[in-house]
């Protein structure tokens, strides 16, 4: 039998309190000048000229502000807040205790000269969500999926397993239509990216395509699979043939089909997975990517239907994948002004459709320090992520190892430069997604996370668990901003608007 230890005295007790309570004060600073030149992060460009700065200011504050002035932002309207990177390591974020280190131990002198990555952050900033705005109850059963409009923070779809979808007016917290048609649960929904439909997939084996505006059904419903359908995927709006949207779909049949949303009909159907194919997306540059509980992510030529790459890392099922173009790809020619800024015709938005998605690529590829290209990260049962960059090679960029039971769910962050992934551990990791470094441990959930979606200016991220609650975690420091009560079971469902007003959850 193991000897018990007796508790603490509480003369112990009282003196662990007193050294507790001796605050230690931080060693000085030096007293030294650093030289320092800012470099972009993505192209490696000089921004201004070289200065010295004394170690007490090298703060990112002040460093945003003295960057703002070399470039000659003096007015206040005009300066961009910017992030800084280390320029000592690996990538992560700028550390000024790191530079002092380096200057006390002789590595880094005021000879020398820093060279400072930054890179100008989203312009805007999405305030975190504190409360619950409406409570709508309506369906009635458990809601298993939601998803809000690319266009706007009214819109919110959900699909549940009362066998309905519904779509509601956020602005007033009533539903607005209730979509009825299929004949067992809705799994999967996906908006097309010019808001003009909605799709949904259910576990009878069909897609059904919704006017979100009237609430009624567009044609029959699209039958082809043979078992549920699991994931959907619109065209991205950039690659769309004008009045031919199409859309793909995942089942658990093992194939995926794309359907010409117009007439109703299967374009192809791609044949190649020996298990459920558990995700699909439809990247920016013609490629369909789907992940399968066969251990692979195959690749697929969206035009022929031909199979380019197959993906063989993962040791158990994929669960999930994601593309680090995926935001710019689902919002089309919408940015976060919403319906204040949507072009005129159909030239200007596939030009704004198309200008947005390669503005994403060329942050994100040029972060992910391997060619041009979106990137993909697959998540899997056996603990594991895998970063890839399938433009240019078949073998993985990074493993992203550290969860302790199944990743259940992955993002990348609307910028490209970061990773979060939710997992059965109870806990969400974030991760550097150009070195596939880990960041970050967010801890705080008591029971399995089951999503994650960050805000779209990639400052804040939210999760959903099997704890009841949803939680609002600060990214760049890996704290909890707020803690989002209020569900009375499992959270199977969340989702940030892509204009940062609203996170919608259902359960």
């Amino acid at each position: 039998m193991a000897t018990v230890l007796p508790p603490p005295s509480k003369r112990a007790r009282r003196e662990e309190n007193e050294r507790a309570a001796v605050t230690i004060d931080p060693p000085p600073i030096p007293t030294g000048l650093q030289r320092i030149q800012f470099r972009d992060a993505d192209t490696g460009a000089a921004q201004g000229p070289v200065v010295s700065v004394a170690l007490a200011d090298l703060a990112p504050k002040n460093l945003s502000l003295l960057l703002n002035s070399l470039l000659g932002h003096t007015d206040p309207t005009d300066r961009l807040p910017y992030r800084f990177y280390n320029p000592l390591g690996d990538g992560g974020d700028f550390s000024r205790e790191a530079i002092i280190k380096a200057y006390l131990d002789g590595s880094s002198t005021t000879e020398l000269q820093l060279n400072i990555p930054c890179r100008a952050e989203a312009v805007f900033k999405v305030k975190a969500v504190t409360r619950c705005a409406a409570s709508v109850s309506g369906h009635g059963d458990a809601i298993l999926t939601a998803a809000f409009s690319p266009a706007s923070s009214k819109r919110l779809a959900t699909g549940g397993g009362d066998k309905t979808a519904r779509i509601w007016d956020c602005e007033t917290g009533t539903p607005l239509h209730t979509l009825k048609g299929h004949t067992a649960w809705v799994l999967t929904l996906a908006w097309s990216p010019d808001n003009a439909m909605l799709a949904t997939g259910s576990m009878d084996n069909t897609v059904r395509l919704w006017d979100p505006e009237t609430g009624t059904p567009l044609g029959n419903a699209l039958k082809g699979h043979t078992k549920w359908i699991t994931s959907l995927s619109w065209e991205p709006y950039h690659l769309l043939q004008p009045g031919r949207p199409r859309l793909a779909s995942a089942s658990k049949d093992a194939t995926i089909r794309v359907w010409d949303a117009v007439s109703g009909h299967t374009d192809m159907a791609l044949t190649g997975h020996k298990d459920s194919v558990t995700c699909v997306k439809w990247g920016g540059a013609g490629w369909l990517y789907s992940a399968s509980r066969d251990r692979t992510v195959k690749i697929w030529s969206a035009d022929t239907g031909r199979l380019v790459h197959s993906l063989d890392a993962h040791a158990h099922w994929v669960n999930h994948l994601a593309l680090s173009t995926d935001f710019v790809l689902r919002t089309g020619y919408f940015d976060h002004q919403g319906l204040k800024s949507i072009p005129d015709t159909l030239a200007t938005k596939r030009a704004k459709a198309l200008s947005r998605y390669e503005t994403a690529l060329s942050s994100s590829s040029s972060a992910g320090g391997g060619g041009g290209g979106e990137r993909l990260v697959t998540a899997s049962d056996d603990c594991t992520m895998y970063l890839w960059s399938p433009t240019t090679t078949t073998k993985p960029l990074h493993r992203l190892i550290g969860h302790q039971k199944q990743v259940n769910h992955v993002t990348f962050s609307p910028d490209g430069l970061l990773i979060a992934s939710a997992a059965f551990d109870n806990h969400t990791k974030l991760w550097n997604a150009s070195t596939g470094a880990f960041l970050h441990t967010l801890r705080g959930h008591v029971a399995a996370v089951y999503q994650c979606c960050f805000s779209p200016d990639s400052r804040l991220l939210v999760t959903g668990s099997k704890d009841t609650t949803l939680k609002v975690w600060d990214v760049g420091k890996g704290v909890l901003r707020e803690n989002l009560p209020g569900h009375a079971d499992e959270v199977f469902a969340v989702d940030w608007a892509p204009d940062g007003e609203r996170v919608g959850s259902g359960g």
